[in-house]
């Protein structure tokens, strides 16, 4: 794990490559993820990797996997390199790819909406509720300010957009696509779900500001949490001691990285679109050390690295 991977070649059909993950198919009933450390930002992969953050991302998501299962139940099967190579045997020579990052997971018919559950106001929402009071077209309560705590939590849930960004609607949007008894099951586990991440997160330090899930509904119809969960890519994790309602808030994810290239951005340096302008190192390690503390923090261990 210490080599970074830029992306993965395993003697299994290769299913689809996404911005992070390279998902192969193992048969009929179950899937390989392996999370690579290339990272993105601004909808543009970049051209460094990041160390080890493939590999949080998959052992954070494994720890949740199982800490939550009592709450809503995952695909998850293993993250143990072990397991996966005895399961399948065709992997042996190619241990160093799988260990740490790659994860067995049941295969299931994923719903096409991100079940966002959002703790605080900030980001996307933030940025609609500023200019006219609302999120998704329906009104919050006001006088709001950024990053604010909202109670209870609110589940907003988007569409998923393989290109650009997701759009924010509203849970009708989802009745009415998917049937109002599925869109109840899946406000129900998602903030279920959060509830039981902040829970655990709050005396670490760590406010989980929002999150997204995914959900896929498996062969007998069983509805699965899937893909990562609660993790630096699909989350804000804000440290707890440096929370100031009324203003952005530092967090334990790519802020280094992005915080650059917006000052690029800004300076005229890129217009934002491919390809990416180089990343110092300084700002590589940063990014990286951010993913490494939070999956410590949450854990309560540090990565195994070596």
């Amino acid at each position: 794990m210490t080599t970074p991977l830029v992306a993965s070649a395993l003697p299994l059909p290769l299913l689809r490559r996404g911005k992070v993950r390279e998902v192969y198919e193992v048969d009929r009933d179950t899937l390989l993820l392996v999370a690579s450390d290339r990272v993105s930002a601004f909808d543009v992969v970049l051209r460094e990797p990041v160390p080890h953050k493939g590999a949080v991302l998959t052992q954070l998501s494994a720890f949740w996997f199982q800490r939550l299962a009592h709450v809503v139940s995952s695909h998850f099967l293993s993250a143990d390199a072990d397991e996966i190579v005895a399961r399948v045997p065709e992997l042996t020579d190619h241990r160093s790819a799988l260990t740490g990052r790659a994860m067995l997971v049941r295969r299931t018919t994923p719903l096409a909406f991100e079940c966002v559950v959002r703790g605080y106001i900030t980001g996307s929402a933030w940025a609609e509720y500023r200019t006219s009071g609302t999120l998704a077209g329906e009104p919050l309560a006001a006088g709001l300010v950024e990053s604010a705590r909202l109670d209870p939590p609110i589940f907003s849930p988007a569409t998923k957009a393989d290109v650009g960004h997701d759009e924010n609607v509203t849970f009708d949007n989802v009745a009415a696509a998917l049937g109002r008894a599925l869109a109840e099951q899946l406000k129900s586990a998602s903030l279920a779900l959060y509830e039981g991440g902040r829970g655990h997160a709050a005396p670490r330090g760590i406010i989980i500001a929002d999150t997204k899930f995914e959900f896929g509904t498996a062969s007998n119809g069983r509805l699965l949490v899937i893909d990562e969960i609660l993790t630096p890519d699909s989350s804000r994790f804000w440290p707890a001691d440096r929370y100031a309602p009324g203003r952005s808030q530092p967090s334990f994810d790519k802020q280094p990285l992005r915080d650059y290239l917006a000052g690029l951005k800004q300076e005229g340096k890129w217009d934002g679109d491919a390809p990416p302008p180089p990343l110092p190192p300084a700002v590589v390690q940063a990014t990286s050390e951010r993913y490494l503390k939070a999956y410590e923090l949450i854990t309560g261990k540090a990565l195994e690295t070596t």
